[in-house]
Parts: C-alpha cells; structure tokens; sequence
C-alpha cells in the first residue's frame, strides 16, 4: 500500500503488536489468573500477535509493486486468523456460564458463519468482485466488499446478543470485558468500511483484548481476595471453635475439682495416716496421680491414648474407693486399648456415675468399664446399678456430659449415648469411629 496511508497503518500496526505482545507477557506472567483463563489469554494474544505480524508483513510487502503474489496471501491470511477471533469470545462466554460447548446452538450458529466467511475469502482469491490486486501491487475494493464483511459483522452481533441474554450468568467484570471486546472491533469495522485504506480494526482489537484481559485480570483478583478471606474467616472460625474447646475443658476442669472431693479425700488421707499410714500413702499417691492426670488434660489440645484416660480414671476411683471403703466396687473389662479419645472423656463419665449412683440408705453401688473394638472402631461403655441421674438443664452433669459430646464430635468424630441400665442405674455409651483423627 502506497500514498500517505502507508506511514500511518505502518505505526497502527505496530502498536497493535506492541499491545498484542505486551497481553501475551501478561497473561502469562500475571499470577492472578486461573489457569483456564491463563491458557485462554494466551491462545488469544498468540493469535493476535500472530495476526498483526502477517498484516506488518502485509504493510511491508505492499510498498513493493513486483511482490503482489506475498501481499496477496499475507491478506488472506491476515483476515482468516482475524475470523478465529469472535469463535473464541463465544468459547469464553460459554465457559464463564457454565455451558457445554459441544451442545451449544450459539457455537454452531457461530462455525457456520465462520464458514460461510471462509468461502467467500477463498472465493475472493480468484475473482475481483470484493477486493483485488492491480499488476504493480495495489489493493483495490470490488463492487461487493460489503458482503464480505457481513459475516463476521453477523458474528460479532450474534456474540453481542448472546454476551446481553447472558448477562445475568456473569459478574460485573465479566459482563464489561466481553462487552468492550465486542463493541469495540465492530466499531473499529464500520470505521474501516467508510475510511477506506486506513488499517483500523486490528489496532481496535488489539485494545479491545487488551482491555478484556485487564478486566478479567481484576475480575480474577478480586475473586482470589474473596477467596483468601473465606479462607481467613474458615481459620478464624476453626480457631473460636479450639478456644471454645479449651473453654469447656477448663469448665470440666472446675466441674471434676470439686471442693468437697478435695476436703473429702484430704480428710481422709488424714484419718488414714494414724489407722493405716500404708493406705494412707496409697491414696496420696492416688490423689497426685488424679491431680497431675487432670492438669494434664486441661493443658492438651489433642486425643490421648486410652491408656492415659483409663489410668487417669483409676486414680479417680481408688481416692474414692478409699472414701467410700466396701460401698464402692469397679469393675474393669477393657481388652481394647488401641485407640485414642479427648482427654477428661472417660473420667467425668465415672465420676457422674459415682455422684449420682451413691446412697448411703442404698446397696453398694456397682461400676463396669468396659471396652470392645466394634466393626467401624472402638466403644466404651460405663454402667452403674445406681438410682440413675436426670440432664436437667443448667445442671453441673448436663454441661459436663454435653461438652464430653461436644469434644468427641469436634476431634475425633464420635458420639455419647446415655440410656437407663435393665436393672436399674445407667449405661453412658462412647463410640470412637476409625478414622483420622483431628
């Protein structure tokens, strides 16, 4: 192309490929894209760097007359990528709405356009009756040049159409970037079609894309800030349900250091050093082990061997055994230790059954322990022939017992069952599942 056009598309062309090959590092570069919208970005600018290349090498070829056969192709070549480009915002507004590409009417209405724009470029290569080349390289327009831009005109108006049907599908951004990739190179084609010889519509595009990138670039940003502050608020809301779980152990805490079983076995350490300073040393030893047990549990945040829970709760019962002399009796079956429980699950358990089971007016109240490993993991269960207890609300057992569930569902999944014992008393039922534990 001669004249005093020829300085002008060569600049416009040239920016179009700067921009072009500035989106193409963008889109690779910018860590803030998903990686569908990276791949897609990046077969976009390619295509689009790749276009402006062949209309550079178009420009260039043109200034020189006995090269009309180089000109000629890098036209058509030109103009056929360029055709690809509609095809691929209707594969992105498909994907932003969550549509199957391969059932989608919109993409074959579009193929078909694209199509019928092939046939007629190809036809154009052998005939003058929409553009043409004169013997000594210059470019003319036939009679029927319009009709060769109808196509992608219709193309970009069906994308228009479809973008505004499902604008309620996208966020904002999306909407925005779709609409200015759009508008703008249909604008940029109608410019071309009044103002002959001036390269318009891949300078238009090249903004065009470049804008829609920059959007959904941001678009893309604010969704990962969205994303990081549920994150934030998810860990936030995992660290008030540990404080919460730190709270209810120090409230079992307060719950198992009842004063009057601290006088109660202090007391009798007491008589004890002077009638049988051998028991005597026995329930001190006890009672620091039950003390040192529940220092302990208060201080974890994690399940504990079963081990650990039942020697805690031994203690418990031989300080009280000490008490109680021949009116308490326990009874152990526990073959299956292999498993791990929150710490204070076990011993609170008893000592509710002890609290509520003994009657001085009563027969001795009997206590079982037993465990077994069941088909989906283990299960404990703690039975007294007591009067049994009643989980008024606001009651010391009721808080204790619900937070001993609370604990059981928050680290390790399990559950708690009470139910009235056949001969009367209780059975208090741990199930620990077989999983990981939390």
């Amino acid at each position: 192309m001669t004249g005093w056009l020829a300085l002008p598309n060569f600049v416009l062309t040239v920016a179009a490929l700067l921009l072009m090959a500035l989106g193409l590092l963008l889109a690779l570069l910018s860590p803030g894209l998903e990686k569908w919208n990276r791949r897609f970005f990046a077969v976009l600018f390619s295509l689009m760097v790749l276009c402006v290349a062949v209309g550079l090498a178009e420009e260039l070829f043109s200034l020189s007359p006995e090269r009309v056969a180089m000109t000629k192709f890098t036209l058509f070549a030109e103009s056929l990528i360029a055709s690809i480009l509609p095809l691929l915002l209707t594969v992105y507004l498909l994907h932003c709405c969550g549509e199957l590409h391969r059932k989608s009417g919109l993409l074959y209405a579009m193929v078909g356009l694209w199509l019928v724009y092939f046939a007629l470029l190809t036809v154009t290569q052998f005939t003058t009756f929409i553009y043409y080349f004169t013997p000594d390289n210059r470019y003319f327009r036939g009679p029927w040049y319009p009709v060769l831009l109808a196509p992608p005109v219709a193309m970009m108006a069906v994308n228009l159409c479809a973008l505004l049907i499902r604008r309620k599908k996208l966020t904002r951004r999306q909407f925005a970037a779709q609409l200015i990739y759009v508008a703008v190179p249909m604008a940029a084609m109608i410019v071309q079609m009044f103002f002959y010889g001036l390269y318009i519509i891949g300078l238009g595009m090249a903004v065009a894309s470049l804008f829609m990138f920059l959007f959904i670039l941001t678009d893309s940003i604010d969704q990962s800030i969205r994303q990081q502050e549920e994150i934030a608020r998810q860990q936030r809301e995992i660290a008030r349900n540990q404080q919460e779980i730190a709270n209810q152990r120090a409230s079992i805490m307060v719950l198992q250091m009842r004063p009057h079983l601290i006088y109660n076995t202090l007391t009798s350490i007491y008589c004890l050093c002077k009638q049988n300073p051998d028991l005597a040393q026995k329930v001190i030893m006890d009672f620091t082990t039950y003390l040192r047990k529940n220092f302990t549990a208060v201080a974890s945040d994690k399940p504990i061997p079963f081990t650990a829970e039942l020697e805690h709760t031994r203690a418990y019962l031989a300080v009280e055994q000490a008490q109680y002399e021949d009116r308490l009796f326990v009874d152990y079956d526990t073959p299956h230790t292999m498993f791990r429980v929150p710490p204070l699950t076990l011993q609170p358990i008893v000592e509710n059954a002890v609290k509520h089971g003994m009657n001085p007016d009563s027969d001795p109240l009997r206590i079982s322990i037993r465990t077994r490993k069941t088909k989906d993991g283990s299960e404990i269960a703690v039975t007294d022939d007591g009067c049994g207890f009643h989980l008024a609300d606001g009651s010391e057992t009721h808080i204790a017992l619900k937070n001993i569930q609370q604990r059981l569902e928050l680290m390790c999944g399990g559950s708690l069952a009470i139910a009235p014992n056949d001969g009367g008393g209780t059975v208090v039922t741990v199930t620990i599942p077989d999983r990981t534990i939390k």
